[in-house]
């Protein structure tokens, strides 16, 4: 059970079904999805620049 619930939590289930658990209006949908990708940019720029030092 427990090697089932590590494996959907690192697909992103759980995440998935908190934000379905609600209706999310297509401008909040948007400005959340712009929010996740900025982060991903810098997390990226992060490391990069980690590894360049």
């Amino acid at each position: 059970m427990r090697d089932l619930k590590r494996s959907l939590q690192r697909e992103g289930l759980f995440r998935e079904l908190k934000k379905r658990r609600y209706y999310e209006k297509p401008s909040v949908k948007r400005k959340r999805k712009q929010s996740e990708a900025e982060k991903r940019r810098r997390k990226a720029l992060r490391y990069k620049r980690r590894d360049r030092d």
